[in-house]
């Protein structure tokens, strides 16, 4: 009798763990999974472009007769945007922390082969090697570090140890550069590879050799799969066989097993130099002494909120990437954060309704048709007069939060530097693409939009509409960028009943317990 009443409690109690691990507290309803609240999270120094549409294209008459804009109503959803041009400072951050790892992945693999208390010849020295400090970390010490990481502390300004790689480095220890305090003839070995000899070094200074830095990321190329998708496709057409009888399983058996292709086929892996070309102001001007901005531009503290110049498409683009990775890195080391979308560089369509400011057929982004305001100053960094460049106060580029935003708060939309784009240049490509986040993107056509004109530019092309294209692979003295980052969840925009009817539907289901 006893052992019959304990199979019957066991089996009820079998039954009551099924029921609440399969829906628990759903009362049979269809109420989701359960998951993490998000609360969108506006990344620092970005602002948010609700979404909506606008006529994208020429306001007013083409002169030029380029013909490359014609109107076309276009909506876009929300996103972020950054408020001014990406500047030195911002850059630089970028460029010191690939530096950095690079070189701490040099120092690592050094110390690698060293005992803790013998330096490169073997000989037992009875101290700790100071090479030892810089070894890579075991799983046991990156444990500790993301326990602490969890406790509240938040890295530092100048503090990585929260970005993990296959080998792990200890972002902790200090690099020294300065030659006088080098710990080890072996770290000075490490180090010294990176500096360009000094009977070669330009002007006397250190200089690193830039070819060594470089950031190394990885992609799914969706385009290329879609692309051999599609000519599977019209492969087997050719062959008389209806497209109805074509199923995803055939095409991925052909294009991994039988197409000569794999998964990693379409996993593409970059490696970018991150440096900015700085001889740009010698080559973008024949004859004309530049070698001021040559020579501080970058570097010194004077243009720390200039925008960065000499950027091509690709280390832009790299810029993003890195962007995105190091944000995601400190997420996963707080808990309750999720990872955020991509950084990227914003389509012509976003570019152009950002900068329009929410104004409907404006020439420019603070309205228009004129570019100096009521009380005769000019609005923008460009080059008003035929050689004279400075009649605007500024000869070369500005701060780049520099003259009035326009109405999303954003800084020089016109002039100061052109913009890259994540769009690839068709002439015609207002009239084949899509009405909803219109964006043309061939990679294999290395011409990318810029938009917004320069200080070099004359005012044609500070009006919104105007396009403008240079090769991904080129910098120029006159061409930066801005970031934008995806908005998720209800698309903010003008439509304020439907954000509203979402809110209550959203509210509604929460409420069943």
């Amino acid at each position: 009798m006893k052992k019959l009443l304990a199979l019957s409690l066991l089996f009820i109690f079998a039954l009551s763990c099924g029921s609440k691990s399969g829906s628990k507290g759903s009362k049979g309803e269809l109420v989701g999974v359960k998951g993490k609240k998000y609360y969108p999270e506006k990344p620092f120094g970005m602002v948010l472009i609700p979404g909506g549409s606008f006529i994208m294209g020429k306001s007013d008459d083409d002169l030029p007769a380029i013909g490359d804009a014609p109107t076309k109503t276009v909506t876009v959803r929300s996103y972020y945007m950054d408020e001014t041009e990406i500047t030195n400072a911002e850059y630089r951050q970028f460029v010191y922390w690939v530096r950095d790892s690079v070189i701490r992945t040099a120092l690592a693999d050094a110390a690698e082969g060293m005992d803790k208390t013998t330096g490169a010849t073997g000989a037992d020295t009875g101290t700790e090697n100071p090479m030892w400090k810089y070894k890579y970390l075991n799983e046991k010490e990156q444990d500790d570090k993301d326990e602490a990481a969890q406790g509240g502390s938040d890295p530092g300004e100048e503090d990585y140890s929260f970005i993990q790689d296959e080998n792990i480095l200890d972002w902790d220890v200090d690099i020294t550069f300065n030659r006088e305090e080098y710990p080890s003839e072996e770290y000075a070995v490490v180090i010294e590879d990176f500096f360009i000899p000094a009977d070669s070094s330009f002007n006397n200074k250190r200089t690193w050799k830039v070819d060594k830095f470089n950031f190394e990321y990885r992609y799914s190329d969706v385009e290329g799969y879609i692309n051999d998708r599609e000519a599977y496709i019209r492969e087997m057409v050719e062959k008389k066989i209806e497209i109805d009888d074509i199923t995803d399983t055939d095409i991925n058996n052909y294009l991994i097993n039988f197409g000569g292709f794999s998964r990693k086929s379409y996993i593409i892996r970059e490696s970018v130099e991150i440096y900015p070309d700085t001889t740009v102001w010698l080559k973008d001007f024949k004859y004309s002494y530049n070698e001021p901005m040559h020579n501080d531009y970058f570097s010194h503290d004077a243009y720390s909120n200039y925008p960065v110049v000499g950027v091509t498409w690709t280390q832009a683009d790299a810029f993003c990437q890195w962007r995105t990775t190091t944000k995601n890195a400190y997420q996963k080391t707080k808990k309750k954060k999720s990872l955020v979308p991509e950084f990227r560089l914003p389509t012509e369509a976003e570019w152009e309704y950002a900068a329009r400011g929410g104004l409907q057929s404006a020439m420019y982004p603070w309205g228009g048709p004129y570019t100096k305001n009521d009380r005769g100053c000019f609005m923008a960094n460009f080059k008003p007069m035929r050689g004279d460049y400075a009649v605007d106060q500024a000869l070369y580029t500005v701060e780049a939060d520099a003259y009035d935003p326009n109405g999303y708060n954003l800084y020089n939309m016109a002039g100061n530097v052109s913009e890259w784009t994540g769009s690839s240049y068709e002439k015609d490509a207002y009239e084949y693409s899509a009405s909803m986040n219109p964006n043309v993107n061939n990679p294999s056509n290395q011409k990318k939009v810029v938009r917004g004109g320069s200080w070099k530019d004359v005012k044609y092309f500070l009006q919104v509409s105007s396009r403008d294209y240079e090769l991904e692979n080129q910098p120029r003295s006159y061409i930066g960028f801005r970031t934008v980052h995806d908005y998720l969840g209800s698309d903010l925009t003008a439509n304020a009943m439907t954000n509203t009817n979402t809110n209550k539907r959203n509210n509604k289901r929460s409420s069943i317990k």
